[in-house]
């Protein structure tokens, strides 16, 4: 186990905090080129498992394609094109808002949830982060006459094939099945292993359900996050790059060619999630041109409304 990755918060010069983060990243022959911390102990990928599970759906017969396939994948911010692509999931199975079983929740793009609040709305669960992915689920449950009551309980068929497709992919029995914060299994499982299960998604042949799921989240990253979210400017920022981020600071990512990673910040801290996730890029060869990526490297930390700090990468990946 090599020694974690640190992550200074600096302010007027001054380091106020500190975050660790665990680092495994793989080079384009699949051989880890950089190790930070111990990637083989289990961990909870949270949402970085999307795509896993979509693909464990696609091949139980769910029929989605672009936008909402990357719909599938998201943790979406609830603005209104993320809301629409929920109900046509749902109404090309014949079901409406009220089959899903996620919690209620507002928008997570802030001035979509303003302007709900304003017009006298509230949670609600179409508007929840994960009812893309819920949505999805039920769609696989009528296709195969599946109990849509029961699909978040770890026995249903529908969360089996789910599983087993999260242990193929991982090259691991999952380590333990907990709940996410929607209410579906949770498959722990190492970074190392998620990281060699993304790099499978680009490197498929067009046309497999594997290439289908990484074509539509770059094709429209947007819908797997929001239009103003990080992840979605990552994605824009590097042609042919697929990630998907999680709660509690976890990030997956793969490249067109075979690169790949997983990045965790042990305490959870979203704040040094993605400068961490930039340096892991850049450590890779990827985004060394993009300027867009700049300000998510080292993003400002502000004083009376002016930029007085930063947080940053300490050494190299």
């Amino acid at each position: 186990m090599s020694a974690d990755l640190i992550v200074e918060v600096v302010r007027s010069g001054f380091v106020e905090s500190v975050h660790r983060a665990w680092v495994f990243a793989l080079d384009a022959g699949g051989a880890p080129m950089a190790v930070h911390g111990d990637v083989a102990a289990a961990a909870s990928p949270r949402s970085s498992m999307k795509p896993l599970q979509a693909l464990g759906m696609l091949r139980a017969g769910l029929r989605l394609d672009g936008e909402l396939l990357a719909l599938a994948c998201a943790s979406h911010s609830g603005e209104d094109f993320h809301v629409e692509g929920v109900a046509k999931i749902l109404a090309s199975a014949g079901l409406d808002e009220s089959a899903l079983k996620c919690p209620e929740d507002l928008p997570a793009d802030p001035a979509t949830a303003h302007r709900v609040l304003r017009g006298g709305g509230g949670p609600a669960r179409i508007t929840m982060n994960c009812s893309g992915k819920h949505a999805a689920m039920l769609a696989t449950c009528v296709i195969n006459g599946w109990s849509t009551a029961e699909y978040l309980h770890p026995a249903h068929p529908l969360q089996r094939a789910i599983r087993s497709t999260a242990e193929e992919l991982t090259g691991e029995r999952v380590a333990a099945t907990g709940v996410d914060g929607c209410g579906a299994p949770l498959y722990f499982g190492s970074m190392a292993g998620v990281a060699r299960a993304f790099r499978a998604f680009p490197l498929a042949e067009p046309g497999t359900h594997e290439r289908r799921i990484a074509d539509a989240m770059r094709a429209h990253p947007e819908w797997t996050s929001g239009t103003s979210r990080p992840e979605a400017t990552l994605m824009r920022a590097v042609p042919g790059l697929m990630l998907k981020a999680g709660a509690e600071a976890f990030d997956a990512f793969a490249f067109e060619d075979g690169r790949a990673a997983t990045v965790k910040i042990l305490d959870g801290g979203q704040r040094a999630r993605v400068p961490v996730t930039v340096a892991t890029l850049r450590a890779l060869g990827l985004g060394l041109d993009a300027p867009d990526l700049d300000t998510l490297a080292t993003p400002p930390q502000f004083g009376g409304g002016r930029p007085v700090g930063e947080v940053r990468v300490r050494g190299q990946v």
